[in-house]
């Protein structure tokens, strides 16, 4: 595992260790990038007891944080390493808990012009689908601050 509070403290700028890596949050939730290229990605993350909410579930922010990150790394598969893109607009509909188990996003990134990208990524607990999502992405101009 990357050594991310060492360089938080060494007084550096924060950098990832490579392009498509998770970042602390997403190290921090247990999600693993399985595969990432030709705008597609699959990302896994085990169910955690620190990952429940009050009656034991997966809470949904984790299940909305591994789709998010899963067509994040889609995107970074087709963009240029470097390029600035941000989340504008999300969807999540559920369809199963997970109390147990690994889930796992299978996501794929769909351009529409030069700084417009949809993502998509379905959410599953073994064979049971247990989510979908779909966003809306923009790329920052390059050249802009």
């Amino acid at each position: 595992m990357y050594n991310y509070e060492a360089e938080m403290n060494s007084g550096q700028q924060f950098q990832l260790p490579g392009w498509i890596s998770c970042a602390p949050f997403e190290e921090y939730l247990g999600m693993q990038i399985e595969e990432s290229g030709d705008g597609r990605a699959v990302l896994s993350m085990p169910f955690k007891v620190k990952l429940a909410q009050g009656v034991g579930l997966m809470h949904g922010g984790a299940i909305t944080s591994l789709a998010d990150t899963a067509v994040a790394m889609a995107i970074k598969s087709i963009l240029p390493e470097g390029s600035d893109f941000v989340t504008v607009d999300l969807h999540l509909k559920f369809f199963a808990a997970v109390h147990e188990g690994t889930v796992r996003a299978v996501a794929r990134a769909i351009p529409q012009d030069e700084r417009k990208i949809v993502g998509e990524a379905e959410i599953f607990n073994g064979e049971t689908k247990v989510a979908e999502f779909n966003a809306f992405f923009i790329v920052k101009r390059r050249g802009t601050t």
